[in-house]
């Protein structure tokens, strides 16, 4: 019999959950950026190991805010941790020990987690057992502790074979060929929404979201309209950029991860329109598909 769950990756923001994805699942698939709260909403990507299927979910960090679309956000991680059969925690190695108390209080139905130590790579050896040592009071809460690097150390194993341990004897819930319940629509947004977050400074990527007004794929060749959401003129400006060039950046960059995804050329056009207080309003977050139910 086959084993297959869902396994909710969590932590606070920028702690690395959709780089271990993406290196999981050998695809870039989930949105990454150094800058912290760049996940908005749940997405699933799905690894099959040997005969087992682990079907994870990606989640917004774990953070407290007033802000509506950041309490969407925490909304989402929370719903992930209470659907699913194991939690990966992940704790970059120089945090303190509050961001995994916090989670411990957050984790209300005591769903079974693993601990994953993430960033070790420019620690030393020591330092990643000093930490561990630390986390021994609380060896009694979690399933086992991985120190992850996936740049050399780690291989896919290593948590593949320790994640499949915990879950529930199962047949298969999605094709073993697909890596992800994301259509292309949505994974084409992501890819746009991190090209801003990487070419735009300050606080204006966070204001901003993508809507797909278009997508026509053909045989050699992907068609892709989209319009890029903003709060306040001033922030189209600064999106558009002198002579076109920051749009064209943008625009640039995200044709990139889409033809690296597909295989295949991309024509990508991008607009801007200005939607005023669009975070600030339940109607505005819900039109562009955050449905803040708080």
């Amino acid at each position: 019999m086959t084993k297959c769950g869902y396994v909710s990756v969590v932590g606070r923001p920028n702690a690395g959950k959709s780089s271990l994805l993406n290196w999981l699942v050998g695809e870039k698939l989930a949105m990454v950026s150094h800058k912290a709260n760049a996940t908005r909403k749940r997405s699933n990507i799905i690894v099959m190991h040997e005969e087992n299927q682990i079907i994870f979910v990606d989640t917004p960090g774990l953070h407290e805010t007033e802000k509506l679309l950041n309490q969407f956000m925490l909304d989402e991680a929370l719903k992930a941790m209470g659907d699913c059969d194991l939690i990966l925690f992940l704790a970059p190695v120089t945090d303190k020990l509050t961001h995994y108390e916090s989670f411990l209080e957050k984790n209300k139905k005591s769903v079974k987690h693993l601990l994953l130590l993430t960033k070790i790579d420019n620690v030393s050896n020591d330092e990643v057992l000093e930490k561990m040592n630390e986390y021994e009071k609380y060896s009694n809460k979690y399933e086992a502790i991985i120190p992850v690097s996936i740049k050399k150390a780690t291989t896919h194993a290593d948590i593949l074979d320790e994640v499949t341990k915990h879950l529930p004897q199962h047949p298969y819930l999605f094709d073993p060929e697909i890596m992800t319940t994301e259509t292309l629509r949505d994974i084409f947004k992501e890819f746009i929404r991190e090209s801003i977050f990487e070419n735009i400074s300050d606080e204006i990527p966070y204001e901003t979201d993508v809507l797909i007004e278009k997508v026509q794929e053909k045989d050699h060749i992907d068609v892709v309209k989209a319009t890029i959401i903003v709060q306040k003129s001033t922030q189209k400006g600064m999106i558009i950029g002198k002579g076109a060039t920051a749009i064209k950046r943008i625009g640039k960059d995200a044709r990139h991860k889409i033809e690296k995804l597909t295989g295949k050329k991309c024509y990508l056009e991008l607009f801007v329109s200005i939607r005023k207080g669009w975070t600030k309003n339940k109607k505005g977050l819900k039109e562009l598909g955050y449905d803040v139910t708080l």
